[in-house]
């Protein structure tokens, strides 16, 4: 793994300073009583700082993995840092003065700051896209390391793309008519209004779908899916199997066709107006054949592995070079 000190310098400051402003946000959700959309109001900025800190990064390692326009690569993570900084901005903004900060039109200011957001988050989603491609471009030796990474930021983009769907109008505001006048257009919710009853820490709706469940566990492939590549080898010492390159590999490719039906899944359910707590028999069905599919992909994998196949000079464990 390359050194820290070669990861991208801004999106690792930006990443020190989300978690301050975590920690800032955590004091807020114990001194400061307000609540707002039946959440504590600090709530919002303590998530997406949390968020922020992870995606942002997790983006600095990948940047070092370019082989291919890395100045282009340097110049998406400015843009990545500055316009996070501008959502935060706008975020703590809109708490400080006891407002929404997302769907709100209620006044021209609050219609200017949401504006804004929105338009900060499709650079934002452009400038991953830019590293995505980059990253789909470059030659990384270890093809788990490949796949774990180029899975987890396409998977991300994708859970990132759900947000714009909580921008249109619900069904009860456009049955009520009057957008261009609401004070509110947008919801997290799909078939409750938000402000209803919700799951501890994450606030996801309990009685209707919430948009954000599938968003959220998109955006964090990012992380999650390098990581079990981290955890494969600090495993392959333990377990014969995982000393193949080649068996890493599968098992990656396993786990990330597994994570992005789940994201497919959820996303699915929300749009149903099925809380994610409560699934039906449909959800319940899909669920079990991903979870067999998945399970059955892992246990062919390391029922054909070779325990005692070296690993180090396979050609299964790189990037085949043009």
């Amino acid at each position: 793994m390359s050194s820290w000190r070669s990861w991208h310098r801004p999106l690792v400051v930006f990443s020190a300073a989300m978690a301050i402003l975590a920690l800032v946000s955590a004091v807020g959700l114990v001194v400061d009583d307000r609540v707002l959309v039946g959440a504590p109001i600090w709530a919002k900025p303590f998530k997406f700082a949390v968020s922020f800190a992870a995606y942002c990064l997790t983006l600095a390692w990948m940047l070092t993995h370019l082989t291919r326009g890395v100045r282009t690569g340097r110049w998406a993570g400015h843009v990545v840092v500055l316009t996070s900084l501008g959502e935060m901005v706008l975020i703590t903004v809109q708490v400080v003065r006891g407002r929404r900060s997302h769907f709100n039109s209620a006044t021209p200011f609050d219609a200017a700051l949401f504006d804004a957001m929105g338009k900060t988050v499709v650079v934002l989603w452009a400038a991953t896209l830019v590293i995505a491609v980059l990253l789909l471009r470059t030659r990384i030796a270890d093809r788990a390391t490949a796949l774990a990474v180029r899975g987890g930021v396409l998977i991300a983009l994708a859970g990132a793309a759900l947000g714009f769907l909580m921008t249109l109008p619900s069904e009860s505001q456009r049955a009520a008519g009057n957008l261009d006048t609401a004070d509110i257009v947008g919801a997290h919710s799909v078939g409750v209004p938000d402000g209803g009853p919700a799951m501890p820490l994450t606030g996801w709706s309990t009685t209707g779908g919430d948009l954000r469940a599938p968003h959220f566990v998109g955006m964090h492939a990012l992380q999650l899916l390098p990581l079990l590549v981290i955890v494969l080898v600090l495993l392959a010492p333990r377990f014969a199997p995982l000393r193949d390159a080649g068996v890493r590999l599968r098992l990656v490719r396993v786990a990330v066709a597994g994570y992005a039906a789940l994201v497919a899944l959820i996303t699915w359910q929300a749009l149903r107006g099925q809380p994610l707590i409560h699934p039906d028999g449909a959800t319940l069905a899909a669920a079990g054949a991903v979870l067999a599919a998945v399970a059955c992909g892992t246990w062919s994998t390391l029922r054909t592995a070779a325990p005692d196949r070296p690993s180090s000079n396979t050609a299964d464990d790189r990037e085949p070079v043009a």
